[in-house]
């Protein structure tokens, strides 16, 4: 599933490359013992992640809402699995 979604996010939002990364339980940030989920960071060429660093802010480039309008469409197929 983790391939199938990367696949997905790669193609809708046009990304260069991924951060892929695991909560594994409740103290690792899953908030719920036993249970693990991934997350799914579309990356760019030249997205050097500099505003945390230099000016403690982060960017959001695109409103949540907008992406989820643009991502659930595509990840629909996937729910009638």
């Amino acid at each position: 599933m983790v391939r199938r979604a990367t696949g997905i996010v790669r193609t809708v939002v046009n990304a260069h490359g991924m951060n892929v990364g695991m909560n594994l339980g409740r103290v690792a940030g899953a908030g719920i013992e036993h249970h693990c989920h991934w997350h799914i960071v579309p990356r760019w060429n030249g997205d050097t992640n500099f505003m945390p660093v230099l000016a403690g802010v982060k960017v959001m480039s695109e409103h949540l809402l907008a992406s989820y309008d643009r991502l659930a469409p595509a990840f629909a197929p996937l729910a009638d699995a």
